[in-house]
């Protein structure tokens, strides 16, 4: 069997819902929905849904590093947005990390998310292809 590595990042709901920001096993790497929530449990950017996304990238991506992985590796995100209206904007954000990676995704509007301060969350699915090391 695989080993399973996990990764937090800190918020403040990982410990009392009972789940990591990103697990490994193998070469499959799934990162949990992700907002733009720091430790303290404040939110990043309020009001505006690009720098939303682009902190949540960076949260994503410090998890990936965590267990081995990169942006390069994801192969899935899912978008979650509360505002279909911020389509373009978090389009924006995502294609600056993903516009040449071009993983499958899907983005669809979202009744509401754990805080009503959050406008995006973010998930990814990553497969490491680490045969050449």
């Amino acid at each position: 069997m695989a080993e399973r590595a996990r990764v937090g990042s800190g918020a403040p709901w990982e410990a009392s819902v009972g789940y990591s920001r990103a697990v490994r096993v193998g070469h499959h790497v799934v990162v949990a929905g992700t907002t733009a929530t720091a430790p303290d449990g404040t939110v990043f950017c309020p009001g505006d849904a690009h720098g939303q996304a682009l902190a949540v990238l960076e949260i994503i991506e410090r998890a990936l590093a965590r267990v081995g992985a990169s942006m390069a590796d994801v192969v899935r995100t899912r978008v979650y947005l509360v505002r279909i209206e911020d389509f373009d904007a978090v389009g924006r954000a995502h294609g600056s990390v993903f516009g040449e990676i071009r993983p499958a995704s899907t983005m669809m509007q979202v009744a509401g998310l754990v805080d009503p301060a959050h406008l995006v969350e973010i998930e990814v699915d990553a497969i490491v292809d680490d045969t050449a090391e």
